[in-house]
C-alpha cells in the first residue's frame, strides 16, 4: 500500500531501533524491511516468533539471488520471516560487502515494496552517503523520513543531507526532559524544506527492552508511547 523509507545523516542514530518500534506498533499490516546496504543486524537483535534466532542467509540476500530474472511483489513474502509478536521482517545484509554484487537491485526492490498489497512497507536504509543506489530505491517510496538528534553536529548534518536528498519530513530522536523544545528547535531550523517535523523519544532502556520479549514494560516505555504517536501521524500524511 505504501513504502515508507527511514534513514539517516552521517552521525546520526537508531534508525533500526526506530523503524522496528515503528513496525511493532504501526496501525495497519506492515512489512519491516532491512535496506541498508551497508549491512543489518535485525537477524541477530530480534528474536523469531517460536524462541529462536532468524536465520541471517534469509531475506534480501536470497531475495537478490533470484531476482535477477524479474522482481515482483508476490515473491517477497517467500524471503521474510517473523519475529517475535508476528511481525514480518525482511532481513538485511549480513556485511557491507555483499552490497557490491547487488548494485541493480535497489530499484527493482523499491517498486516492488512500494506495490506489495495490503500492507504498507517501513524500510530501514541506514545512513545515508556511501551507496548512491540507494537513491533508486528511494524514489519509489511515498515518504521519506529522515532521523536526526537535536545536537548542533547532527542537525548540521542534517540540513546538508535535505540539500542533496528529496525527505518528506524529520523526526527528532530527542531526549525526554526536553523533548518539544528539541522538535520545536529543529523544526524551525529546517524551516519549510520538508512537510513535517515530528518526534521519538531517546530511550536506550525501551530499546534493550525491543530485543526481547514484547510485554507490559515495553508497551509502557518512552520509546513505545512516542512511537505509536509517530507512527498514526506519518499514517495521517497519506
Amino acid at each position: 500500500m505504501a513504502l515508507i523509507v527511514l534513514a539517516a545523516d552521517k552521525g546520526a542514530p537508531g534508525v533500526t531501533t526506530a523503524a522496528t518500534a515503528l513496525a511493532a506498533v504501526w496501525p495497519r499490516p506492515v512489512l519491516l524491511a532491512e535496506c541498508d546496504p551497508a549491512g543489518g543486524d535485525l537477524a541477530y537483535r530480534l528474536p523469531a516468533a517460536d524462541g529462536g534466532v532468524l536465520n541471517p542467509g534469509k531475506g534480501l540476500l536470497t531475495l537478490g539471488a533470484t531476482a535477477r530474472r524479474g522482481l515482483e511483489p508476490a515473491q517477497i513474502h517467500q524471503h521474510t520471516q517473523k519475529i517475535v509478536g508476528g511481525l514480518d521482517v525482511l532481513a538485511g545484509l549480513t556485511h557491507g560487502e555483499q552490497a557490491a554484487g547487488l548494485t541493480w537491485l535497489w530499484g527493482p526492490l523499491g517498486r516492488a515494496l512500494a506495490a506489495i498489497p495490503n500492507a504498507d512497507v517501513i524500510a530501514d536504509c541506514g545512513r545515508l552517503g556511501a551507496h548512491p543506489q540507494l537513491g533508486d530505491l528511494m524514489a519509489e517510496a511515498e515518504q521519506v523520513v529522515l532521523f536526526t538528534r537535536a545536537t548542533l553536529d547532527h542537525v548540521a548534518h542534517l540540513r546538508e543531507r535535505l540539500q542533496i536528498t528529496k525527505a518528506h519530513g524529520v523526526a527528532v530522536i530527542a531526549d525526554p526532559r526536553n523533548y518539544r523544545a528539541s522538535i520545536d528547535d529543529v523544526r524551525r531550523i529546517v524551516g519549510n524544506t520538508v512537510q513535517y517535523v515530528y518526534g521519538l523519544a531517546h530511550d536506550p532502556k525501551g530499546a534493550e527492552l525491543l530485543r526481547g520479549q514484547w510485554g507490559g514494560r515495553l508497551d509502557r516505555s518512552l520509546l513505545i508511547r512516542t512511537a505509536r504517536d509517530l507512527a498514526a501521524r506519518l499514517v495521517s500524511h497519506r
